[in-house]
Order: structure tokens, then C-alpha cells, then sequence
């Protein structure tokens, strides 16, 4: 059962003994991609699996909330997840917007709609918010979900250029070894004029190595590369739309869309109460001093 084996290995001991210069050239530059190739493929493997695991953990965190900022609030953190890189993003610029950009609104529902269960309706949680934020302030926070979506992407298809460098050019290189090698052995035979089957097969089976080394390293990088963009296509597709549907929701509870008079008339109250809460403290002080 070794026979067959053995056999190509010694084949394979034979033809690298008996090459050219430049078919060792060849070689040597197909097994430095084929360990760059294999860096990459067990490290997208890890990544993208981590990726998937993560994403699903915190989609069931995501899900079970109706608070776009509930998770960031909680403390929670999904390391490895697009999604949740992406989340945490765009929570962090809607947290600043409603610290330094807000819009005062009063509100008209109570916290908790049903006793015991907390954001159990997204109109109701939108609808008791008193601090919201501008349009102006949602553009902000849709650029950076935007960036954040494109950097994760991105992130996901690092290195994947060398796995399609290795399946593509892998055979050429292995068969530029192959015709170098066979027209360095007919040039042999031509000046030495010995035109026989031993003359002949040791120059041909090394320069037919580089051929075959060249397939051995882009059978599994192909493999692995469509395996491996498939994942990060759904990924990538998971990614958009979340990012859609996590806008979205920021949008409804978060953002004030009162018409414009409302909003200026509410702004007016605010405005009012501050300058009578100045005016009071300002006869406070003035009675103290009398």
C-alpha cells in the first residue's frame, strides 16, 4: 500500500536532483507562495469562523432589545464580530450627538408599557424618549455607520489576494519552470547530438516538477478561496443589512421628526424657562444682599 507513495517521492527526489537552476528557481518561488498561501488560509479560517460565532451571539443580544444604545449601556462586547464593531461605532457618535447635540422633547408615554418588561414596543420607547437628536445629527451617525460598514468589509477580505494570486498564477509559474526546463534539456541534447530516452528523461522530469508543484499549490488555495468568499460574501451581506436596519432604528427612537413649528415652539419653552430660571436666581441673590 506504500508502494504507490514511495514511488512519488522518489520521483519527485529524482527530478530535483536532476533540475536546472532555474527550475529550482521555480520551485523554491511556489513554496514561498505556498506558505504564504497556507499563512493566509489557516488565518482567514480562524478569523471568519470567529466572525460567524460572534455575529450570532450578539445578533440574539441585539434582537432581544429595543434600545439601539442598550448593549453599549450594558457593557456587553462580542470581539470578533463585523456587526458588533459596526454597532458600537455608530452607538458611540449617537452617544455624543445626544450629549452635546441634543433636542429636548417631552415625553408622552411611560417608560414601561408592560409591568416587568422592559422596550417591549419601539413606538413607546420612541415615543417616552425626552432627548433626542437633530436629522443633522443622524447624517453624522449614518457616515460613520457607512465608514464603519466599509472598514469591516474590507477587514474581511484581507489577504484574499494572495489566495487568488496563488490560483492564478500558481500553474503559469509552475509551467514557465516546465518550458524553461524542457528547452534547456533539447538544447543539451542538440549540442551534445545524443538524441536517446536516458539523455532525455532526467532533464524533462525536472523541469515537469515545476508543473506539478504549481498545481499543488493552487488546488487547495482554490478550494479554500471560493470557500472562503462565499463566507465572506453572506458576511458582508449579513453586515449591509444590519447597518440598514440598526439606521433604521436609531431613526425611530432616537430622532426628532416634530414639524418644525413644534420644534421651534418647544425650543421657545426652553429658551423661556432658562431666562425665568435666571431672572429668579438673579432676585434670590439680589434679596440675600439686601
Amino acid at each position: 500500500m506504500f508502494v504507490q507513495p514511495l514511488f512519488a517521492a522518489n520521483s519527485f527526489v529524482f527530478a530535483i536532483k536532476n533540475a536546472t537552476t532555474e527550475g529550482l528557481i521555480t520551485v523554491v518561488v511556489l513554496v514561498l507562495l505556498s506558505m504564504l498561501s497556507w499563512t493566509i488560509i489557516i488565518t482567514k479560517f480562524r478569523q471568519l469562523f470567529i466572525a460567524q460565532k460572534a455575529t450570532k451571539r450578539f445578533l440574539v443580544a441585539y434582537n432581544s432589545t429595543r434600545d439601539p444604545l442598550d448593549i453599549q449601556r450594558r457593557g456587553e462586547e462580542f470581539d470578533g464580530a463585523p456587526a458588533y464593531q459596526l454597532y458600537i461605532r455608530g452607538a458611540d457618535e449617537l452617544a455624543y450627538q445626544l450629549k452635546n447635540n441634543p433636542v429636548q422633547v417631552e415625553g408622552v408615554a411611560p417608560q414601561n408599557p408592560v409591568e416587568g418588561v422592559e422596550h417591549t414596543n419601539t413606538d413607546f420607547l420612541a415615543r417616552s424618549m425626552e432627548v433626542k437628536v437633530s436629522m443633522a445629527s443622524f447624517d453624522a451617525v449614518k457616515v460613520i455607520l457607512e465608514e464603519a460598514a466599509g472598514g469591516e468589509a474590507m477587514a474581511l477580505e484581507k489577504g484574499m489576494i494572495v489566495l487568488s494570486t496563488a490560483v492564478a498564477g500558481g500553474p503559469f509559474i509552475g509551467l514557465l519552470g516546465t518550458v524553461w526546463g524542457v528547452m534547456a534539456t533539447f538544447s543539451g541534447i542538440a549540442e551534445s547530438h545524443a538524441a536517446t530516452l536516458n539523455a532525455m528523461a532526467p532533464g524533462v522530469a525536472a523541469a515537469l516538477v515545476a508543473t506539478v508543484t504549481g498545481l499543488l499549490v493552487a488546488i487547495p488555495a482554490m478550494f479554500a478561496y471560493n470557500f472562503m468568499v462565499t463566507t465572506i460574501r453572506n458576511l458582508t451581506q449579513e453586515l449591509d443589512g444590519f447597518a440598514s436596519r440598526y439606521a433604521n432604528q436609531i431613526e425611530h427612537v432616537y430622532v426628532d421628526h416634530r414639524p418644525l413649528a413644534e420644534e421651534i415652539r418647544s425650543a421657545n419653552e426652553v429658551l423661556a424657562g432658562r431666562i425665568v430660571g435666571a431672572l429668579r436666581n438673579n432676585e434670590r441673590t439680589a434679596l440675600v444682599e439686601s
